[in-house]
């Protein structure tokens, strides 16, 4: 066979073939799947805590970034029999989705660290499939809706919600971040299926972010941003040797006052875990709230 002809049969073969993965690209990828997110502010963190410690991080939490909460109602919230008191606090920087279970909370919940509101929940479900995660819990009805439980590569999960009568919620002054931990063997997969999942972009993807910002000061680890309708992911990809509360934290909340915000807190009854350092054009602290709930927050500097 002669050199053009070899070219042509190739040519042809690829044709048929379609695209290879890395010329289709994730923007082609990502329009290949229906966009279900709605928007920020009605993507919520799971936080539980024991019923007797409701109260209080109620009081802690919203002294600390102000808000209100929604009247707390007793339902069970899961596909088989529970009993959980519930409630949303709403916050300018975030918003918390509130148990505090009477029963023994059933597998798997507790483990989903955000709730994301879908337009349409049996489309979400489909669509994380085809992206690449596992439903762990499949769809269920709840007192104002329908939940499912899915779980990314790298074992990150998430609740999708729908709700029956449409929320109306105001945007945030500033869009919180969901704080994942992921191994490098599994990073390029979860970045990979939740920005086809999302339509989402990703922001920025620093080989050696400085490892103050995991409590390593010493060290460096890869760290990727990402955005979409449904918010901000700060991917933090590391070999797991994590002092504590790192990894604990799923959620960073940017303020506009660092110093004030953990006067606040104090005040409140919050603990300072760690105290405030400067990286990547921020100042961050780590909080734990009355309960147990430890959050990641921050005020920017200009770069």
């Amino acid at each position: 066979m002669n050199r053009f002809r070899f070219i042509a049969l190739a040519t042809m073969m690829a044709a048929l073939a379609g695209p290879s993965p890395t010329a289709f690209g994730r923007d082609s990828s990502q329009a290949a799947l229906p966009a279900v997110a709605v928007a920020p502010q009605y993507d919520t963190t799971h936080v539980y805590v024991a019923p007797e410690d409701v109260d209080r991080f109620v009081t802690s939490f919203l002294a600390t970034f102000g808000g209100q909460s929604t009247k707390q109602v007793v339902a069970d919230v899961t596909p088989t029999p529970s009993s959980t008191t519930s409630q949303l606090l709403q916050t300018p920087v975030g918003t918390v989705s509130l148990f505090g279970f009477k029963t023994p909370v059933p597998y798997p919940f507790g483990a989903e660290r955000t709730g994301y509101l879908v337009s349409d929940l049996d489309v979400a479900i489909s669509t994380a499939r085809a992206a690449g995660a596992d439903v762990i819990v499949s769809a269920f009805p709840d007192p104002i809706g329908r939940d499912a439980v899915i779980q990314w590569p790298g074992g990150v999960n998430m609740q999708l919600y729908w709700h029956t009568t449409k929320p109306s919620y105001a945007a945030f002054q500033t869009v919180p971040e969901n704080r994942v931990y992921v191994s490098p063997d599994r990073a390029e997969a979860f970045v990979d299926s939740f920005v086809r999942f999302s339509h989402g972009k990703i922001v920025s993807d620093e080989a050696k972010a400085p490892g103050i910002e995991i409590g390593r000061p010493s060290d460096t680890f890869r760290r990727i941003r990402l955005e979409s309708a449904f918010g901000k992911i700060t991917v933090n990809v590391t070999d797991g040797h994590l002092p504590y509360p790192y990894g604990r934290e799923m959620t960073g909340y940017e303020v506009s006052d660092l110093a004030d915000t953990l006067a606040k807190a104090k005040a409140a009854g919050a603990t300072v875990l760690v105290e405030p350092f400067a990286a990547d054009h921020r100042s961050a602290a780590m909080l734990r709230f009355p309960g147990g709930y430890v959050a990641e927050i921050h005020d920017m500097k200009a770069k």
